[in-house]
């Protein structure tokens, strides 16, 4: 299932650090529409699909989030590895520092941790789809806003190039669903 390339999906080179960015960023990693929570939310539902095709899309869905966990754990490190100890107390990082360091920790721009009460396996198709369709739009709102914020091209490319997944995830979870019942509708009129 696994072929890890120990390259990003798209290259993150940001050359100056900027924790108040690193700060909105990191919504994305662990806040309530990011992509932690996209990639157990996939990775967790797709268990209980009927059928193998939309299973394969939620499979490839999970483990392409991971790979966006991943860009945006690089940005936020980027943005956070050479700061210094008056850029920290500047820009109100000193309260995620002194627990984390520079360390990246899953949590809400507002510092709230990350909670798997934040997505839902429920293991009726229909309903986990219609979840993942909105959880996508959700997603892409959340780069939407952070492109409103934020203004350096170098956060701002990879940013995009997330931001333009969560369209096609959003489209590739409407044809599963659109599948899903179809075999459904299907199903319930050769019994």
């Amino acid at each position: 299932m696994w072929n890890y390339e120990k390259r990003l999906q798209f290259p993150v080179n940001i050359k100056e650090a900027n924790a108040d960015i690193a700060q909105v960023i990191i919504s994305q990693y662990g806040g309530p529409d990011g992509e932690m929570g996209a990639s157990m939310r996939y990775l967790s539902q797709r268990y209980a699909a009927p059928y193998r095709e939309v299973a394969g899309i939620l499979t490839d869905i999970g483990t392409e989030e991971l790979a966006h966990l991943e860009m945006v754990a690089t940005i936020v490190h980027q943005l956070t590895k050479n700061l210094s100890m008056e850029e920290i107390e500047a820009s109100g990082f000193r309260n995620y520092y002194v627990d984390h360091t520079v360390g990246i920790w899953p949590q809400a721009a507002g510092g709230v941790p990350f909670n798997a009460c934040e997505f839902q396996s429920k293991g009726d198709i229909i309903t986990d789809l219609m979840e993942d369709m909105a959880a996508e739009q959700k997603a892409r709102t959340t780069y939407d806003n952070i492109l409103r914020l934020v203004h350096d091209p170098d956060v701002c490319e990879p940013i995009k190039f997330l931001r333009a997944r969560e369209v096609v995830h959003f489209q590739r979870f409407g044809e599963a669903n659109r599948e899903d019942c179809s075999k459904s509708e299907h199903a319930q009129y050769n019994h």
